[in-house]
């Protein structure tokens, strides 16, 4: 890590009572000078660290003349521009201590560039699951590396990672790509698993591919770092980089995952749904499972965005059905307050309760996740099995809803679309200025090139202690599941 150190005077203005000798209380000014702590700049990945000199050659950005930009003075980025990860202190206890702040360099063109654009062999890949915003994703590397740097040989690469040595490339060009972004799904097509790294590897230097532009979540981020490793080991003047992607807003340090604004207004509709099959029967709950498997950003964006929902259940909680302060106890009072209850639940929450065979404990996906079981089924069969043991002879009407599949096959929505628009230009000006091994996105609203290792590392979860949380609970005033 390389450490820079920057020192500036902040001023703390705090009003104090003193006594004069009239006995009344005057406020005065007292004020007290902190130091901010040195600033940590994370090394940044780039192919003049294991490329020959003689063998890296840079050149003017072409951007100097293209005929839609007019570069002026701060229009490049320099290597001092840097993006601090945390902004947020506490004036009286962060700054008196000797920690640094991480900082990362900041995205965005750079006056000089490592790739010649005629020689440029452009990879673009989408690995994982279905995530609104794809297809926009690759239209806008399509046609930035096309428009903005002059690149004519693009290829997308089908069916994720295993594309790269099973099936021969498409060629791309702005004209093919110009109306994917209102398309949901992938036309480059996905799949997860057919992880080989050496056929991997090698499908990229026999098809002489410089720059790799992966598309994928952590298990994608994952595989990318080890394929960033081999490439390094072998020397191979390629620059590769990982744009984020996860519906489940689960990837860590950046401050959102594309498609996740998408799916938090697309769970409206289910939740809309829900709230009038419950409010139109007599003791109707309605019961809705959105997408988090180890995270519950989606169900509680959702809950606190339509305001219908009686309890939202996240994977980063537990929770428990029986006895006082558990979730039947709640339910059954807002039965008998309103009639009807509606409730959110990540499909992650409660795995731990749910009964499996051992058969099912060792189960494994492509991607080598554990399979999780339906919580939303298994809900629902609970609940009217409590109703009928302590509720004889009253109705009672569970509406399950699952809209996965609908959420996750939308086109993204107009922020998404401009969000993945920003991080295609951010990943390009970051290859093209020989960076590699990074993943772009926003901190703190600002954006930046963070090491793939560390975003692969990370995990962005719910943090049940904080404010977002308490306004969870004080919109549904569900209990806090915490046995006494």
């Amino acid at each position: 890590m390389a450490a820079v150190s920057h020192t500036e005077a902040t001023n703390l203005t705090t009003p104090s009572s003193n006594n004069n000798n009239d006995g009344d209380d005057t406020n005065t000014t007292t004020t007290t000078t902190f130091s901010i702590s040195p600033v940590t700049l994370q090394k940044l990945p780039h192919l003049k660290d294991y490329i020959p000199q003689e063998d890296l050659k840079s050149q003017p950005n072409p951007l100097e003349r293209n005929p839609f930009y007019h570069p002026s003075q701060g229009f490049y980025i320099s290597h001092s521009d840097v993006v601090v990860r945390h902004i947020v202190f506490d004036l009286y206890e962060s700054f008196l201590s000797s920690a640094s702040s991480i900082a990362y360099h900041r995205a965005g063109p750079r006056d000089r560039i490592f790739f010649d654009p005629s020689q440029t062999r452009a990879a673009i890949v989408t690995c994982g699951g279905l995530c609104p915003g794809l297809n926009t994703v690759i239209r806008e590397l399509v046609v930035a590396l096309w428009d903005l740097y002059g690149v004519r040989q693009i290829f997308g690469v089908k069916a994720g990672y295993r594309g790269f040595y099973s099936s021969e490339p498409v060629e791309l060009n702005p004209k093919l790509v110009h109306s994917w972004h209102n398309r949901g799904g992938t036309v480059l097509e996905t799949s997860r698993g057919g992880f080989d790294l050496h056929k991997i590897v090698d499908g990229i230097q026999d098809r002489q591919f410089n720059q790799v532009y992966i598309i994928g979540g952590d298990g994608t981020m994952r595989g990318a770092v080890n394929i960033f490793d081999e490439i390094r080991r072998r020397k191979l003047n390629v620059s590769i980089t990982c744009i984020p992607k996860t519906v489940d807003n689960d990837v860590g340090i950046i401050d959102r995952s594309f498609g996740f604004q998408t799916a938090v207004e697309m769970a409206q509709q289910a939740i809309s749904a829900a709230y009038v099959e419950a409010e139109s029967a007599v003791n109707g709950i309605g019961l809705v499972k959105l997408m988090g498997r180890s995270t519950g950003h989606i169900a509680l964006y959702a809950t606190l965005s339509s305001r219908d929902v009686d309890c939202c259940l996240i994977p980063e909680m537990e929770f428990y059905l029986e006895g006082k302060g558990g979730l039947f106890e709640f339910l059954e009072q807002r039965l008998k307050e309103n009639s009807h209850a509606v409730l959110v639940v990540a499909e992650g929450a409660g795995q731990d309760m749910i009964t499996r065979t051992d058969a099912q404990k060792e189960e494994r996906d492509e991607s080598g996740n554990p399979v999780f079981l339906d919580v939303g089924r298994w809900l629902k069969s609970e609940l009217t099995k409590w109703w009928a043991r302590n509720h004889q002879n009253e109705l009672l009407t569970v509406k399950y809803i699952d809209p996965t599949y609908m959420i996750r096959a939308v086109p993204a929505n107009a922020t998404d679309r401009l969000y993945c628009t920003l991080l295609a230009h951010s990943a390009i000006h970051g290859v093209m200025a020989g960076y590699t091994g990074f993943v772009p996105g926003p901190i703190n609203g600002i954006y930046a090139y963070i090491p793939l290792e560390e975003v692969a590392q990370s995990k962005n979860e719910v943090d049940t202690k904080d404010h977002k949380w308490a306004w969870v609970r004080s919109v549904t005033n569900q209990p806090d599941f915490m046995k006494v």
